[in-house]
């Protein structure tokens, strides 16, 4: 297939890691980023190429397909051909998918809105219709807009069919019945102009807590986002307002975000105004803990909704017609990229704790940083300098008395190229740093994890220096590790001794500049690596080593043969002694 100039510019974009918003997303500690989509657009090959790449788009919102007048057109005639488009193609690329809506005061059938219903015909439509379309795709969706604006820009509930006709009991009613049929699916109330202080959102905050007291299911509440250039509410105010929903105990997610111009064509000047306004909404997302990611309202003005419903304005998204990136998408991508190394240096994983294998205590940890300086936990004093293949400890941490310093560590040689690490010990920690590139198989994203054994290099003092066979090779130092193997001379200075198939340590994310993460491939990869130690039998201590020591390879039989040999006649010459 030939590639258009528009893909083969995006794909050198997105080549970049800034231009990975969704890995930036994950790496700066949020679920995600991603777009919506539609249908029609999608038969647009240049448009579809660009949508499924994960690594910027990892979530997929359907924007109009799943709702009420496309799959029950009909009453009790269920129609999912058109539905299922997108949610089949967020799944064939790995995305996650983010379903939308059930019940909505628009784009709902007339059989519906122009009925004369008793409660108890309605309490059956609404019932039959969630109970078909959750099960429908049960187990497909991360999480449903169960409720989409139901308040109307007074702060008044709207007087829809629904409401009309049950009240507030439709609004119980559906939530109960989505968590039935799809107990895992996140349960959300979506709504614009809830995202400032306002009666509106005042009145969001008024039905979350009706829902929640009345003992239904809600998880979330979606802040659409619809934004104006130049009219935008503070970043402060953005924050306290996620602010005041997640104290209720609920998430909150941008989930149609876009920033309109009212007038056309934009300017320069304007387009700095729409980064900064872009900008504000991820950084306030970054600030709420609970708030979980976000979604643009399609990623391209080619295919907005902007113009079709405000005729004369436009120019919300981060890319133009042609598929150029504005500054609005080197904002967000900045915004992120920042957040994911700020992440990346200050936040120590626990999964190591829990994942790994018995070898190493509950004292480990894992911490993901950019491949400059670190800090092993536990060890204030030891600062790590880190470059892509070793790095200097000051301070070691190990519970073994025969160990009293340690110089430089680096990954076995099947991760030399791609990663780089501190030192694990039998309870200590470990550092990975951003890879370098060159392979496939590095750990990342949200599900996938990568297992590999560590090389660590540790110096002894005279006084603890292994002992030396007669043929020159020490012999195993298991107060390293409970480890074995035969050892092997591999360099003037040093020897690999002890060759450890039990420690290893689990990676859970990839550093902002991994592009080739498993997870972003649609599966998880797990690789298991021997840990290898390396000695010094003189008390000539190196204060770096300059190299990665070699590691240990397999002793043919011959070899073997010899050594014994050797062994016995050395042994024979001694008792004659």
């Amino acid at each position: 297939m030939r590639l258009s100039p528009a893909i083969l510019a995006f794909l050198a974009l997105a080549d970049n890691a800034s231009a990975d918003l969704h890995s930036l997303a994950v790496a700066a500690g949020k679920q995600y980023f991603g777009t919506a989509t539609d249908n029609g657009e999608l038969l647009d090959s240049s448009y579809s190429a660009i949508t499924k790449v994960v690594e910027n788009f990892g979530q997929i919102t359907p924007g109009n397909g799943q709702k009420w007048d496309y799959v029950e057109a009909v009453q009790g005639v269920f129609q999912y051909t058109y539905a299922d488009v997108v949610p089949n193609f967020a799944k064939a690329n790995g995305q996650i998918l983010r379903c939308h809506t059930l019940l909505y005061r628009s784009q709902t059938p007339t059989w519906v809105t122009g009925g004369s219903w008793s409660k108890a015909q309605m309490t059956s439509i609404i019932t039959t219709h969630i109970k078909n379309v959750v099960g429908h795709y049960k187990g497909q969706c991360y999480a449903w807009d169960v409720l989409n604006e139901a308040i109307d820009d007074s702060g008044n509930y709207r007087e829809t069919v629904f409401y009309n006709v049950l009240g507030l009991d439709h609004v119980t009613l559906a939530f109960n019945t989505a968590h039935d049929v799809d107990p895992e699916a996140k349960l959300y109330y979506n709504d614009y102009n809830i995202e400032s202080s306002n009666s509106k959102q005042k009145k969001t905050i008024e039905l979350v807590k009706y829902v929640q007291d009345a003992g239904a299911p809600i998880h979330g509440v979606g802040l659409q986002g619809h934004f104006i250039v130049d009219s935008m509410p503070s970043q402060a105010d953005l924050e306290s307002v996620a602010n005041s929903f997640t104290a209720l105990g609920v998430d909150v997610a941008y989930t149609e975000l876009d920033v309109k111009f009212t007038k056309l064509p934009y300017t320069s000047a304007g387009l700095e105004s729409q980064a900064e306004a872009y900008a504000a909404v991820i950084n306030a997302c970054l600030n709420v803990e609970r708030c979980v990611g976000w979604t643009i309202w399609d990623w391209t003005d080619k295919y907005s909704w902007v113009p079709g419903t405000f005729p004369g304005q436009g120019g919300a998204c981060l890319f133009d017609n042609n598929f150029k990136p504005k500054p609005a998408y080197s904002a967000v991508s900045s915004a992120l990229a920042a957040a994911a190394t700020k992440a990346s240096s200050t936040k120590v994983s626990s999964t190591l704790a829990t994942t790994a294998t018995p070898a190493i205590t509950s004292q480990a940890s894992s911490t993901i940083v950019p491949a400059s300086t670190a800090e092993v936990s536990g060890s204030p004093s030891s600062a790590i300098a880190v470059d892509n293949t070793t790095a200097t400890q000051a301070t070691p941490i190990v519970n073994s008395g025969a160990i009293t310093s340690a110089t430089s560590v680096a990954f076995s040689s099947a991760f030399t190229r791609s990663l780089n690490a501190t030192a694990i010990y039998n309870n200590g920690t470990a550092t990975v740093t951003a890879p370098a590139g060159g392979i496939t198989t590095v750990p990342g994203g949200v599900v996938a994890t990568l297992s590999g054994g560590i090389l660590t290099t540790v110096a002894t003092d005279s006084a603890a220096s292994p002992a030396v066979s007669s043929d020159g090779i020490p012999a195993q130092t298991p107060s390293a590790a409970n480890g074995s193997g035969e050892a092997v001379t591999t360099a003037p200075s040093y020897t690999v001794s002890t060759i450890y198939t039990t420690n290893i340590y689990t990676v859970t994310s990839c550093a902002p500049t991994v592009t080739d993460c498993p997870a972003k491939l649609g599966s998880p990869t797990t690789e298991i690596a021997a840990l290898t130690t390396t000695v010094w039998a003189s008390s000539n201590i190196p204060a770096v080593a300059t190299t990665a020591p070699v590691a240990s390879v397999p002793i043919s039989r011959c070899e073997k043969k010899r050594r014994r040999r050797n062994k016995k006649r050395h042994a024979v010459a001694a008792q004659k002694a």
